[in-house]
């Protein structure tokens, strides 16, 4: 039975992108477990899009849920108080224009809602140092387990058309390089990018900066260094950065490639979503409507 208790303390939602993969959904359930169990707060796994497709036998006969549906829900049992805590590396249009959105399409039926969206992972200008530190621990884990010296490095994300949200891949690549020093060549790649000129700021595709690499040097391993939360269709298994991998491998004998464990994976991204979310619920204070990351 929900009480005016229950009601009056904020919904707590870690927000992803969604996918179409099981394990992105199996991955996000268990960030959530591990926060809930650090913070003491119930947290509720939310995607955005995309995942309520995926069949519910394939996640334990749980079916995902995703953002509108989820508010609709604690608004008709009449929450109207929430705290999006985002897995997003930077700020995202899903943060600064998609929520925002859909709180005010749904403040038009229930009245007043507050929504607090939490920084995101990296916020500029200050960055995190922790995620760095958790970039940098993956690739030294990787080349140990290869028995490789790292020489050559790709940092690779999904790729954004805002220079907002690429300026915090620089800055994790800038603060990779002073990390592991003159020694090893950091480098950066995408695995989207817009084709006009005007998005070159984005940074070289994943599959053009390979072959290049190939092509100067085949003998000397590159290390992929992933920027991606979750196993979705580009960082899973099987997905697009391993076909393009070992596609190039195949046009270039001898040339190697080694992928990084993904960043929802480290045990301590937790530190920092708690972090995010205590700075969140310190600023809750009554409903108001303003932007994200903030008060909406």
């Amino acid at each position: 039975m929900t009480t005016d208790a229950d009601l009056a303390k904020p919904t707590i939602l870690l927000l992803d992108n969604g996918s179409l993969r099981a394990d992105a959904t199996r991955g996000l359930r268990h960030l959530a477990t591990e926060l809930a169990r650090r913070t003491g707060e119930p947290i509720h796994p939310v995607s955005l899009l995309h995942s309520d497709r995926i069949r519910p036998e394939e996640l334990d006969g749980i079916a995902a849920e995703t953002l509108d549906p989820f508010l609709r829900r604690h608004l008709e049992a009449g929450g109207r108080r929430f705290v999006v805590l985002p897995l997003f590396f930077g700020p995202s249009s899903t943060l600064t224009r998609l929520v925002p959105h859909r709180v005010a399409a749904l403040t038009e039926v229930f009245g007043p809602v507050t929504v607090e969206t939490a920084q995101p992972l990296c916020p500029l200008p200050a960055g995190e140092a922790r995620l760095a530190a958790i970039l940098h621990d993956n690739l030294t884990r990787t080349a140990a387990r290869a028995g490789e010296p790292l020489r050559r490095v790709i940092l690779v994300d999904h790729g954004s058309p805002l220079p907002e949200v690429t300026a915090v891949r620089r800055w994790l690549a800038n603060t990779l390089r002073a990390r592991l020093g003159s020694a090893v060549t950091v480098e950066e790649a995408v695995m989207e990018r817009r084709p006009e000129q005007a998005y070159d700021f984005n940074g070289e595709l994943l599959e053009q900066r390979l072959e290049r690499l190939a092509r100067r040097d085949p003998t000397t391993p590159v290390f992929l260094s992933l920027l991606f939360i979750g196993p979705g269709r580009h960082a899973g298994a099987g997905g697009d950065i391993d076909t393009i991998r070992h596609g190039v491998a195949r046009h270039h004998r001898g040339f190697r490639t080694l992928r990084t464990e993904l960043v929802g994976a480290h045990p301590d991204l937790v530190e920092i979503l708690s972090d995010r979310l205590h700075d969140a619920l310190h600023r809750v204070r009554a409903p108001t409507i303003g932007s994200a990351p903030g008060r909406l």
